[in-house]
């Protein structure tokens, strides 16, 4: 795991330009804390921060082949799991290896098959290739875009970088966002390919990108297909437990400490057992880490995505399995600290105003980097099995994306932004395109209707936009702690088996990820087998709602540039009322104009309405 950045031209001499590589790259030191470097030629130059998982000695980068025709460089940043497979079948090509990294391993692969080394790779990546023999640069993403992967076209070349910060710190680049990318950032239903900076794009799931002095292409190498499902209950059941079980065994490797993250829920928890089942065939135990509060029994509130504590479940997991466990305790104080909220505003280049769920996330991962530098996540297994609870209530068939069925946006609905700024953006609209726009890209099923078809078009929504976005939120909060997450529930081949299996079959007890919960149910506690779904924690400590209200009243106070984009009245109503008597909607406005604050200071973004 890494952070990645580049840039070419072809009307410079980028050789000198290492001033700015440089600055671009340090913009990635929480990424890669233990190692950078630089590579520079007249078109192209490349930054590389590393994160040493896998041949801690080799695998620096960039790293450089010399063929007969020229040389090939490459940054690359994730994991590649099925290295080990691929390393033979290219020495059995006639392959020799210097080092025993992957990164050596996708380099060599792309020599030997060129773009198509992509149809050889498992794992989560994005990465960089300049290829001197024909002066073009190859960019390529995993195919669930696990690793965030960006870039910015010039007039004779390309600026990229794993994080916009990377791009930003270029000077070529001017921080404006103008009101697509406002949409974007207040819509909660975010546009693949689309970055809220203005003239950056993402590279999309499982595509190639291929610069050269043509200009730029794009192709898509790997989608969410459609196909027959005839396997029966019990081979589908069956089938599922053989991925997961090859799955967690191939992303226990490194050469470093890993951990599990367990919330207590069916997914994390499933991980947690698999993964101590693997490792006690070596003698070893598995860590794991969860997230509390304090006085959480005196505070909880029970919430439609949330209705139980984590805590009770997640110890019942951790006795049941026989884990290294460690709770992981956040306070009022820490998750309202403005330094706190400033690392994590930076951390994601955004203000999502996700509130003290980001700022606790940001926490954790620190914590937990204290001890580990990999960590397993059950992250994505809501979209793939069915887990939330809009799809099983009429939700589902809103003409809208079901998380946001009946409120299109909650800033919107409640009249959160500015006098000017609502109008101005027409969010109800740019959602309802959006909508209309991923349907449409749907993968029907020749003869599929009704439910079948209809709970196939809400997993795509998921798995094609809602994915996206905690996905991006779990890799910029990890990283910027230096600590590498790997997300199992999003490996490629279960995800196209699962999409594929009729809802009938994945609800077929009555409940939410019925086929997960009789794939594991046999190294859960009974008690976590038949738990409802129940979404990362929040806080409810009056103390951190009290210090956000003070905090928001400084803003207001201050004239703070963020103020303008929100509703005063609302906001001075959010500020001055009773703590204990604030709503939802107005601490959620609350913990937005805050993160826009920070947003604001960090970045100095220029915004045009």
């Amino acid at each position: 795991m890494c952070g990645i950045t580049g840039w070419v031209s072809y009307r410079r001499d980028l050789t000198k330009h290492r001033h700015d590589l440089d600055a671009m790259t340090a913009t990635m030191s929480c990424r890669g804390p233990d190692s950078a470097g630089l590579w520079l030629a007249p078109h192209a130059a490349l930054g590389h921060r590393r994160l040493a998982v896998i041949d801690l000695p080799g695998g620096a980068q960039p790293m450089t082949l010399e063929t007969p025709d020229g040389a090939v460089t490459m940054v690359y940043s994730g994991e590649t799991y099925n290295f080990t497979e691929l390393r033979a079948e290219l020495r059995r090509a006639g392959q020799r290896f210097d080092t025993d990294s992957d990164t050596e391993v996708v380099l060599r692969g792309y020599v030997l098959w060129g773009e198509k080394l992509v149809e050889h790779l498992n794992g989560m990546y994005a990465f960089a290739i300049w290829d001197s023999r024909t002066e073009r640069l190859v960019m390529i993403r995993d195919r669930m875009g696990i690793k965030p992967f960006y870039y910015y076209e010039t007039d004779d070349g390309v600026i990229f970088g794993s994080e916009p910060k990377a791009i930003l710190a270029n000077p070529v680049v001017d921080p404006v966002v103008g009101r697509d990318g406002l949409r974007e950032l207040f819509s909660a239903a975010k546009t693949p390919g689309a970055a809220v900076w203005e003239g950056m794009r993402e590279v999309r799931p499982g595509e190639i990108i291929v610069l050269d002095r043509g200009g730029l292409r794009r192709r898509t190498y790997w989608q969410l297909r459609s196909e027959p499902h005839t396997d029966s209950r019990e081979e589908t059941v069956a089938h599922v437990r053989e991925l997961l079980d090859d799955i967690v065994g191939r992303q226990l490797v490194a050469d470093v400490p890993r951990c599990t993250l367990l919330s207590g829920g069916l997914d994390s928890s499933a991980l947690t057992s698999l993964a101590q089942l693997h490792l006690a065939s070596r003698g070893e135990k598995v860590r794991s880490f969860a997230v509390d509060f304090p006085d959480q029994d005196k505070h909880f509130q029970p919430i439609d995505i949330a209705p139980t504590q984590d805590t009770p479940y997640v110890h019942a997991v951790a006795e049941h399995v026989g884990c290294d466990h460690q709770d992981i305790v956040l306070d009022g104080a820490a998750l309202s600290a403005p330094e706190v909220r400033r690392a994590a505003v930076g951390a994601r280049d955004l203000p999502i105003g996700m509130g003290d769920r980001d700022n606790s996330l940001y926490l954790l991962f620190a914590a937990v980097r204290r001890h580990s530098t990999v960590a397993l996540s059950g992250e994505s297994a809501d979209e793939v099995f069915g887990g939330y609870p809009w799809f099983h209530d009429e939700r589902r068939h809103a003409e809208t994306f079901p998380w946001l069925a009946g409120q299109h946006s909650l800033i919107e609905s409640s009249g959160h932004l500015s006098e000017d700024l609502g109008p101005a953006l027409g969010l109800g609209e740019h959602i309802a395109e959006s909508y209309r726009a991923a349907v449409a890209e749907t993968p029907l099923l020749d003869g599929e209707t009704g439910l079948d078809q209809r709970m196939r078009v809400v997993s795509h929504l998921h798995l094609t936009r809602m994915v996206q976005m905690l996905l991006d939120r779990k890799d910029r909060m990890s990283m910027a702690v230096g600590l590498e997450v790997r997300v199992p529930f999003c490996d490629h081949r279960l995800v196209q088996y699962v999409f594929n299996t009729p809802w009938s079959l994945k609800t077929f007890d009555g409940r939410e990820k019925s086929l997960l919960r009789a794939a594991t149910r046999d190294v859960l506690p009974e008690s976590v087998a038949n738990r409802k779904k129940s979404g990362y924690p929040g806080t409810f400590d009056p103390t951190y709602v009290e210090a956000i209200q003070s905090q928001s009243a400084d803003l207001l106070r201050a004239g703070h540039p963020a103020v303008e984009l929100v509703s005063r009245e609302r906001l001075v109503e959010a500020t001055t009322g009773p703590a204990a008597d604030l709503s939802q909607r107005q601490r959620m406005l609350l913990e937005r104009t805050l993160d826009l604050g920070a947003w604001f200071d960090i970045h100095r973004p220029t915004v045009k309405i």
